[in-house]
Formats: structure tokens, C-alpha cells, sequence
């Protein structure tokens, strides 16, 4: 059905842009062998036939050094295990050729051998998702450890004993489970809480702790320090320990075999080093800096750093950085380079050709327009492409520039008669204005603001007047990047034929002026995704809804309403340990005996709202997809989530299935228009619950039609019943009758 809806309410158009000129095209169509020369690796593997992907090509060099490479020591000290562009090698200790281990297409990194040598544990995407798998050297064959369909294996290592393997594994907040060697469907450690990601395990060499790298969350934008700390998992008890607290984090543990120290990855300043521990008197310095870039700012799929090892004197760390092996001492003498070359042979599948037609015309097609907003009466849609304000006939018209300007227009708005257009420019010499465009016979330009400066946002209200955002035009010429800072900026309106600014209010935290038939107020977006209105004087705000979308992936919201996590001098406590400055910090642990929750995934807040012309409805935008919501007066600010539409607090439709950018209303709010690349939707709501309707409908009239035979079969079946009743008991009269007869007969 939702196909279907899809072809009936939807308009699609694709724009065209002449280069050179005043016209631009738009489409008047409405839419929605090399062999593999490494048949089999260097053991004897399971084969997987039905993968998709088939080697045909390979790739040959020779290399002396590689990145991000995973390594491990030999228990007997003479071999290094390590990992080079998706295969696993291992050379002498101190140096020499590499042999390969692995060989193929499989992606296989984070060799560790087996406490007796004689297997080697490695992650491998060989049956079609990473998994845990070992070698043995000895059997001369390779077993599967975990069967996981999809997830990210960060890591992994052997218990002291060589019978169990602790492995880190999930999609993107993994955990540590347990898994037999010899087979089974293995345990999960940590299962609490379930925010926790933890990562690089390392089970201790007494076999009583695994040592690894937690944090809160997969990972999250414009990420603080710390993000990572070191953590112990008790196998006795189950008690997990945070035993870190740097504030360049702490991740990738490693112990030496006598138990004495542990080194892990941490930063200072801009780059990250290697700190040693003693773990007698716990004293810490650094071992080796700078080493190379972590991975605390992504999900780490490969660990925050290449997993390293010590030499079983624990004399020294055999760690990779710089391209190269090194043996870095525990005495703090100068590590020295390890030197390697491996002949790399590198399976790849078939090459990829795109045969993409390059013309040689005038125009090309435009990869996106922006801010396109449909005329009141819907016959027009004006837009911004590669900067250049246009105005073309709604469908089918021929866009063309509103003016020759050769510096950027953006973010026109209609006047409510449809005549007239303002828009907002900037060039980089004069700054910004306010230019009106007005279309008769011929388009009349006019500049209505007298200041230069950084205007945004221009809506045509009623009344004669024009709300506009404006700011310093320091802002725009001092900003380091796509985004500035509207601290100083303000909301104000400025008469339609020009003249001097009005100051509403100020601009802080608002934005999307917009308005409805209530002209005497003007309607804005508030932070969390908050619909407001004010009056003209900027005074009687007013929240009429909070409108939320899906949990996105990153986002975490600490619920700890009772302390203050952003000051400075307040404390979180995290695995058992306080951190000031929290706001760097997503998760919280209350000290023992206060009330705590979990920490929940934040709902994405809604980026756009604007409520329809006239009705109870507003428009949505939800983490790039398109929403019509209903908007209830209550007597307090309804929060709405849309992530699921029909299990929402109130009617809402989801408009969009791969998302919209810069959605507008029709003036009627009939229609719904909105633009994703260089296309241009239209929903056409009514139609949309009409044919809903006729379908809900058409459906009833189905099950009541089924409804209504399967009543006249019972009936019939009842009719029948009787019938069978009634020749029943007339047969047994007529049988009691015979008998009686036969009695009398006898009788006599």
C-alpha cells in the first residue's frame, strides 16, 4: 500500500542548470579477468562456496613496513605473530622475512597464540561477517569459535589455561563473552550496564582477570576527553573495576608475563603514547611517546590501538608504530626497530567499471537545489542551485534566474500575494542585504536593507512586513567553518519597501520564523525541538510542542536529574570513580545507596518545525526524514515522538521513506513540498487520506462480505442440522411405532 500511496501523492522533478546562462533545464518526467592465483590459504580452511565475492584479481609488493598492525609473541619467545592489509604473518623475534599464515580474500587481523603455542587466535570476515577463529599448527587446521551473522569482533584472547577464549564482540557497543575452545554457544560477562562498550581484553596471566577498554556509548560527535578508561572483569566474582582515571584516557591493556606491569595507550596533548605501570607500587611513566594516531574518536573496529605484547622475560613490549616492528624496554632505554620485509599477495574480487556519459554541452545536471519554496498559490517553486537564486513554473516551467548577481542568494521567501520575493545574499567583499524581486511583465530588483551585514532566514509576513534574523557580518567573515556563532544576533523585521530594522528580540537559541493565520504572532523553532510563538513586540512566548524522532546511534542522555553534570566542580561517578568536568563524560554511576538508572539513548530532536497556514498540523523534520505532526492545545507543551507514527501521543505521518531537506507548506497546508538532492517531492495530504480511507474501506467491505458468508453458511449449516434433527426423530418414531406394533402382534 505504501507504494502505492507513494506514485499517487508524490511529484518528483529534476533540475538541470545552464552554465553560462540565464535558463536552466529541468527533466519534465515525474518519478519517484585476472585468476585467482591463492585458490586456497597456507592451512587447510573450511571453504565457503557461497559467498558472493570471488578473487580474480591479486595485488603483488614487497613492503617493509605496514599500518595498524596487530601483533603477538610466541610463548617460547622467538616468534612474532602479526597482521599486514588483512592477512596474518609472523617472523623471527628479531627481525627477517615474513611467512604468511593467512592468505585470500578473508579480511584477518589480531593474531594471538594459544598459551602452549601451538594455536594461533585470529579475526577473520571468511563466512561472510567477522568471527573468532584459531589455527591449529599442530592439526594442521583452522575451527570457528563464534557464528555471529553480523558484528564487529575488536579483539581477543586466551585464558591461562588455554581452554577458554575472552573475545569482545557486537555491532557497535560490544561486550565480553566467554567461549570454550573445543565449541559451544559461549557466555556474555557483561551484559550490565548496557551502555557500557567495552574493548582490546586481555586476560591477565594468573588467569583471575580480564583486563580491557570501557567506555560509555559506541562513540559520539565532537568527542571530549577521556573517552576510554582500563577496566578489570573479575572471573571469580564478576566484579568489574575501573582502575584508570586519565583524562587522555586510558585503552589496549597489556600485561607482562611475571605480573608486574602494564602498559597501555593514552594521549597527551594531540598525540598518544604508551604508559607503564608497575603494578607493585603503582607508579606510572611514560614508555614510548609519541607512538601513533588512537581510534577514540570512532567505534574502534580494529581496537584503539594495534594490539601489542611483552616478551615472556617482561623485559620488553613488542608493540607496531611508524610503519615499523619495535622492542621498546621496560628500563626506559631506547626501543629498538625490529626489521621486517613480507612479499604481500593480496586476493581482490572482480574490478568495478561505471561508464558514466560525460556531455558536451552547456549545462549539467544539478546535484542539489536548496530552499526551494512553493508560490502561495502553488504555481511557482523559487530555489537556490550553486548559489544562484532561480524562479521557474511549477511543474513545468523553465527555472531562470531572478537576477545577474554574481555573489550568493539564498533563502527566498514569497510575499502572501505571490508577486514579490525577498531574499538573503552575501558577498565576500560587501557582506549581506535584503533583496525584493518583483515579477510583472518584466522582474524589478530592489535592495531593502541599508546595512551591511549577515541576514538569514527572511520570511514575508503579513501587514507589509519581513522578519529576518540579522547579525554582525563578523560572523560570516570570522567563522573557521560551515557553522557560526549567533551569540549577538537578533530577530527584527523591516518594512516590505525597505528601510531600517525593528529589533523583536534577541536571536539566541531560536530559529524558522514562520507564520499562520494568527498574524499576531510569530511562530519559531527553540532548542530540543521545541515549537514556540511570540508576539510582534518579541514578549508572551508561548511552547506548544516538543516533537522528537528515533534514538540515532551516538547519542546518549544521561537521565540524572537530582546533581548538576555540566559544572565544573560537580562530580559523575564512573565504574566507582568520580570525574569532574561530566559534561565530557556520558555515563554516570551514583555513589552506593543513591537511587540510579541507566543511562538511555536521546531521541533525535526535531531540526525543522513549522506549523501549517491554517489547522492544528505542523511540519517536521526528524533526523532527515519528514514528518506531519498533529499539534494539540492541552494547557502544557505536549511532547510528541514520531520515530514510530502510528504509536505516536498524537496523529502524525511519516512523508518521507529516504529522507527530505527543506520542507515547506503550500499556503492552503494542503500540500507538503520538500527537496533531496536535485529532486523536488510533493505530498499531497488530502488525497493521501482519502485513498486511505477508500483502502480502510474497501478492506471493511471485504471482511464484513466474508463475514456475511460465512453467516449464511452457518445459517445454512443450521438449516441443515435441524432438517437432520427432524428426519431423525421422525425415523425413530417410525421405528418405535413398528416395534410397538410388533409387541402388540406378539401379544396377541
Amino acid at each position: 500500500m505504501k507504494n502505492i500511496l507513494s506514485k499517487a501523492l508524490l511529484l518528483a522533478l529534476g533540475v538541470g542548470i545552464g552554465i553560462g546562462t540565464d535558463a536552466v533545464g529541468m527533466s519534465n518526467s515525474y518519478s519517484l579477468s585476472l585468476s585467482d592465483s591463492s585458490k586456497k590459504d597456507s592451512l587447510d580452511y573450511p571453504k565457503f562456496k557461497d559467498l558472493p565475492l570471488k578473487p580474480e584479481r591479486e595485488i603483488k609488493f614487497t613492503t617493509q613496513e605496514g599500518t595498524w598492525m596487530s601483533l603477538d609473541v610466541s610463548p617460547d619467545g622467538k616468534t612474532i605473530a602479526f597482521d599486514l592489509m588483512g592477512d596474518i604473518y609472523t617472523i623471527p623475534i628479531d627481525g627477517g622475512k615474513a611467512t604468511p599464515i593467512t592468505t585470500g580474500i578473508a579480511y584477518e587481523t589480531h593474531p594471538r597464540f594459544s598459551p602452549d603455542g601451538e594455536k594461533i587466535l585470529f579475526t577473520s570476515d571468511r563466512a561472510g561477517s567477522d568471527n573468532l577463529w584459531y589455527i591449529d599448527m599442530v592439526k594442521k587446521d583452522t575451527v570457528q569459535v563464534t557464528k555471529d551473522k553480523n558484528g564487529d569482533v575488536p579483539g581477543a584472547d586466551w585464558t591461562a589455561d588455554g581452554d577458554y577464549i575472552v573475545v569482545a564482540k557486537g555491532r557497535r557497543i560490544t561486550k565480553l563473552w566467554m567461549y570454550h575452545k573445543d565449541g559451544g554457544g559461549g557466555i556474555q560477562l557483561n551484559p550490565d550496564p548496557s551502555s557500557m562498550k567495552t574493548i582490546d581484553p586481555f586476560v591477565s596471566p594468573d588467569g583471575k582477570k580480564v583486563y580491557f577498554s570501557h567506555r560509555t556509548g559506541s562513540w559520539n560527535y565532537n568527542a571530549l576527553l577521556p573517552q576510554y578508561q582500563v577496566g578489570t572483569y573479575d572471573l571469580e566474582d564478576g566484579k568489574i573495576t575501573s582502575i584508570t582515571s586519565r583524562y587522555g584516557s586510558a585503552f589496549t591493556p597489556t600485561l607482562s608475563n611475571d605480573g608486574n606491569w602494564l602498559v597501555y595507550g593514552s594521549r597527551w596533548d594531540d598525540k598518544t603514547g604508551l604508559v607503564i605501570r608497575d603494578l607493585n607500587s603503582g607508579e606510572e611513566k611514560w614508555l614510548a611517546y609519541p607512538v601513533q594516531r588512537d581510534e577514540q574518536e570512532s567505534i574502534a573496529p580494529q581496537g584503539v590501538l594495534p594490539a601489542m605484547a611483552f616478551t615472556p622475560d617482561s623485559k620488553h613490549v613488542i608493540a607496531s608504530y611508524g610503519g615499523k616492528i619495535w622492542r621498546i624496554p621496560v628500563d626506559g632505554s631506547s626501543a629498538v626497530e625490529i626489521p621486517f620485509e613480507a612479499d604481500v599477495k593480496l586476493a581482490m574480487g572482480p574490478r568495478l567499471y561505471f561508464n558514466y556519459e560525460v556531455k558536451d554541452t552547456t549545462a549539467k545536471l544539478a546535484t542539489q537545489i536548496r530552499d526551494a519554496v512553493p508560490s502561495p498559490d502553488g504555481k511557482k517553486l523559487a530555489f537556490t542551485v550553486l548559489n544562484r537564486l532561480y524562479v521557474m513554473d511549477f511543474p513545468n516551467g523553465e527555472p531562470k534566474r531572478v537576477s545577474n548577481h554574481d555573489f550568493t542568494e539564498a533563502m527566498p521567501s514569497w510575499s502572501p500575494d505571490g508577486t514579490q520575493l525577498v531574499f538573503a545574499t552575501w558577498d565576500e567583499k560587501e557582506g549581506g542585504h535584503l533583496y525584493k524581486a518583483s515579477f510583472g511583465r518584466s522582474t524589478a530588483l530592489s535592495r531593502l536593507t541599508q546595512e551591511s551585514a549577515l541576514y538569514m532566514g527572511p520570511v514575508w509576513g503579513p501587514n507589509g512586513k519581513i522578519v529576518v534574523f540579522k547579525g554582525d557580518k563578523r560572523l560570516m567573515e570570522d567563522s573557521e567553518g560551515p557553522g557560526i556563532s549567533g551569540a549577538e544576533s537578533i530577530l527584527a523585521w523591516i518594512p516590505e519597501s525597505g528601510g531600517t530594522l525593528r529589533k523583536i528580540r534577541d536571536a539566541r537559541g531560536i530559529g524558522n520564523a514562520h507564520f499562520t493565520q494568527d498574524t499576531a504572532r510569530i511562530y519559531l523553532n527553540g532548542p530540543g525541538g521545541t515549537l514556540l510563538s511570540i508576539q510582534w513586540d518579541g514578549t508572551d512566548e508561548k511552547t506548544h510542542a516538543k516533537i522528537t524522532g528515533i534514538n540515532p546511534f551516538g547519542s546518549v542522555l544521561d537521565p540524572h536529574e537530582n546533581h548538576d553534570h555540566e559544572a565544573l566542580e560537580d562530580y559523575r561517578y564512573v565504574m566507582g570513580k568520580p570525574f569532574s568536568n561530566a559534561g565530557s563524560l556520558n555515563y554516570c554511576m551514583l555513589p552506593e545507596g543513591a537511587s540510579s538508572q541507566e543511562p538511555q539513548m536521546r531521541p533525535a530532536s526535531a531540526s525543522t518545525i513549522f506549523m501549517a497556514p491554517k489547522g492544528n498540523k505542523a511540519l517536521a523534520q526528524v533526523n532527515n526524514n519528514v514528518y506531519v505532526v498533529t499539534i494539540p492545545q492541552v494547557g502544557k507543551t505536549p511532547s510528541i515522538n514520531v520515530a514510530d507514527p502510528k504509536s505516536s501521543s498524537f496523529p502524525s505521518r511519516q512523508l518521507t521513506e529516504i529522507g527530505g531537506e527543506w520542507p515547506a507548506w503550500e499556503a492552503n497546508g494542503d500540500k507538503v513540498h520538500w527537496s533531496l538532492g536535485n529532486g523536488h517531492w510533493v505530498y499531497d495530504i488530502a488525497r493521501a487520506e482519502f485513498i486511505e480511507d477508500s483502502v480502510a474501506s474497501a478492506k471493511k467491505t471485504k471482511m464484513l462480505a466474508a463475514a456475511d458468508s460465512v453467516s449464511a453458511l452457518k445459517a445454512q449449516g443450521e438449516a441443515a442440522v435441524k432438517l437432520a434433527d427432524s428426519l431423525a426423530k421422525a425415523e425413530k418414531q417410525r421405528i418405535d411405532s413398528l416395534i410397538k406394533a410388533d409387541k402388540e402382534l406378539a401379544k396377541a
